[in-house]
């Protein structure tokens, strides 16, 4: 699937079980929240902390509720996430082309 039928599948699903968008603030706010229960996940698979009981390790759920939002938010602002994708290659291709190449922390 691509970016763009993602934002439309998206929009599709919104129209016909989700009633209509939450607003603009409270989508940034759950997104917030997704990010924050990504975050949590990863602190335990990746860094010093452990599962609390009952926990899972639903990483590819949460990352994939992170991409829901903001493509909830995209459709709402009326951002088409693949021309904003490509500008972001090149806005970053010209800006660090040798930049990370040149990070001795890096080599």
């Amino acid at each position: 699937m691509t970016i763009e039928e993602a934002q439309e599948r998206v929009d599709n699903w919104i129209k016909t079980y989700g009633v209509r968008y939450f607003n603009e603030l409270t989508n940034m706010t759950i997104l917030t929240e997704e990010v924050g229960e990504l975050a949590r996940v990863m602190a335990r698979k990746y860094g010093e902390q452990s599962f609390k009981e009952g926990e899972k390790e639903n990483l590819s759920e949460e990352m994939a509720d992170v991409l829901w939002v903001l493509l909830c938010l995209a459709n709402q602002t009326d951002i088409n996430l693949t021309d904003a994708l490509e500008q972001s290659f090149e806005k970053k291709t010209q800006r660090d082309k040798d930049r990370h190449h040149n990070n001795i922390k890096l080599k």
